[in-house]
């Protein structure tokens, strides 16, 4: 049985330089291994991170129910392999199965109805060989963002985020803050604030951090829209800081900067590739974007969820020496 951290709420008090992404290949793959390739070899500052909507247990989805797809969600993230994962949509009995299947993962997540294990959660994996868990812990996406399975806007459910700060065992210049979320997919300025939110919750609680943002936002990565993707990625817009450059890059943009028209990361199942990109990794600006891909794995047709796992490489821009013991 796999150890669900279940961590209450904590509130502790982003730093940045230019990003340039090194561009990959095509913007999706079969196999996001295949494209973003694996750890062998790769330099030991090399982060591999997944994001991926896993489709919530007790769906009735007849073909497609948990109990036909699971291995294969299983195999597709084993497959790449990430040192973080983001899972939303995920209930309790899904991350256990997920994290029996990735042993030496920790697991940190609680259930957005009653900050246990009550309903969907936006679990954060990490390898526990690269990474040591310093801090935790959990909001909702609401004006009472404190307050367990609040509901704010026009929100059609709870929604809620989960984040973790983690001590770069290999190289530990930075720690790495890493946050997991879904917005609603209904409420238009319940998206809007919780990206808001976000980006102000980010800011308090990251400190001099790397950043990785992981989730399904149900949004178009559009820039033009006045939406998550641009509260997110955009200047800041506020009275105090108009125009303030966002601290976050998306990464899929930043390793293939020409949009195509094959980014779409929900498919209902039906393997489509048309649609928005909704789901979505950005990072910090202290990290370089080795790769991104949108992972298409399937087993003769039969896909491990009705959304696409959306996958990054990236490195640190620094090459600081190490912490000593002291420290």
């Amino acid at each position: 049985m796999v150890r669900l951290v279940f961590l209450g709420l904590v509130l502790t008090a982003f730093a940045a330089a230019s990003l340039a992404g090194e561009p990959g290949a095509s913007p999706v793959a079969t196999d996001a291994s295949a494209e973003l390739g694996d750890r062998e070899g790769a330099p030991p500052d090399t982060l591999r991170v997944m994001s991926f909507n896993v489709r919530y247990g007790t769906a009735a989805d007849g073909a497609n129910a948990w109990e036909a797809r699971r291995d294969l969600v299983a195999s597709t993230i084993e497959s790449f392999d990430p040192d973080v994962l983001g899972l939303q949509e995920c209930l309790g009995f899904q991350a256990e199965h997920i994290a029996d299947a990735m042993p030496g993962h920790g697991v940190v997540g609680v259930g957005r109805d009653d900050g246990a294990d009550a309903g969907e959660m936006c679990a954060i994996l990490y390898r526990e060989d690269r990474f040591e868990l310093l801090d935790a812990g959990h909001f909702w996406l609401s004006l009472t963002p404190d307050v367990v399975a609040s509901v704010s806007w026009d929100s059609a459910l709870t929604r809620m985020a989960t984040w973790v700060r983690l001590r770069v065992l290999s190289a530990p210049a930075r720690d790495l803050f890493v946050l997991n979320t879904h917005f609603d997919h209904v409420g238009v300025q319940a998206r809007l604030q919780s990206a808001r939110l976000v980006r102000e919750r980010v800011a308090a609680l990251a400190g001099a951090s790397h950043v990785v943002v992981l989730g399904d936002f149900n949004a178009p990565a559009d820039a033009q829209i006045e939406g998550p993707y641009a509260v997110l990625t955009g200047a800041d817009g506020s009275a105090e800081r108009p125009t303030a450059r966002s601290p976050l890059v998306d990464t899929f943009r930043a390793a293939h900067p020409d949009a195509v028209g094959d980014e779409g990361t929900f498919h209902g199942f039906r393997g489509v590739s048309t649609g928005a990109r909704i789901d979505w990794i950005l990072a910090s600006r202290t990290l370089a974007v080795v790769g991104a891909a949108i992972d298409r794995t399937n087993a003769d047709g039969r896909y491990p969820s009705d959304h696409y796992p959306v996958t990054a490489v990236l490195r640190s821009r620094e090459r600081a020496p190490r912490r000593s013991d002291e420290d």
